[in-house]
């Protein structure tokens, strides 16, 4: 019974170290490289007007992507991701199928959405990427609102792990998808959370 006290405190001790993340918000564990995307635990979000009714919800699935990053220089960071449209996921088979048609992403004849970036400015933890959106065969200025999340090295790959989250706004009618307006709403809000790995 004594040693119960004691066992008890050692594992309080302990317990911060056991239950800390691989990734944590430190810039210091940034390492410079070229990384790609892991796309099983990428998601873009995305999230646009029913009638104005309600906000209604999918995501892309399967994105893929190259990142270069030195953390002594961010602002020389270059981003390509690519979304595959077909991979498109809703709460209904009947929309997700909609979706894919010509109405909307068309993804027979544009099966890919593609952001380049142009400009990275960075300021502590955030930075505002900005970039091309090809989407629907028309290039459009896109601006990301980013925020680092966490770095460091991941338990199951072994590599060096750096995550983000950004969101943007854009226009649908502006990429030429101009069905079910404005009953369907126009503006289309984003929301990206990326994992990127070392190569």
């Amino acid at each position: 019974m004594r040693l119960f006290p004691f066992a008890l405190a050692l594992v309080s001790l302990a317990a911060p170290a056991l239950l800390a993340q691989p990734g944590q918000p430190e810039t210091a564990r940034v390492a410079a490289g070229s990384y790609t995307v892991d796309s099983s635990h990428t998601q873009v979000a995305w999230s646009v007007s029913h009638f104005g009714f309600n906000l209604y919800n999918g995501l892309f699935a399967g994105t893929t992507g190259t990142m270069t990053l030195d953390p002594a220089n961010p602002a020389a960071a270059q981003v390509t991701i690519q979304i595959p449209l077909d991979k498109v996921v809703t709460t209904s088979d009947g929309l997700t199928a909609h979706l894919k048609r010509a109405d909307f992403f068309d993804t027979a004849q544009f099966p890919v959405a593609t952001f380049k970036s142009t400009r990275v400015t960075v300021r502590d933890t955030k930075a505002t990427i900005d970039g091309d959106l090809t989407l629907h065969g028309v290039t459009k200025p896109v601006s990301l609102d980013a925020q680092f999340v966490g770095a460091g090295n991941n338990p199951m790959s072994k590599a060096a792990t750096v995550g983000f989250e950004a969101t943007t706004s854009i226009k649908r009618s502006d990429f030429g998808m101009n069905f079910g307006l404005p009953n369907i709403g126009d503006q289309v809000d984003l929301r990206i959370t990326v994992a990127f790995e070392r190569k």
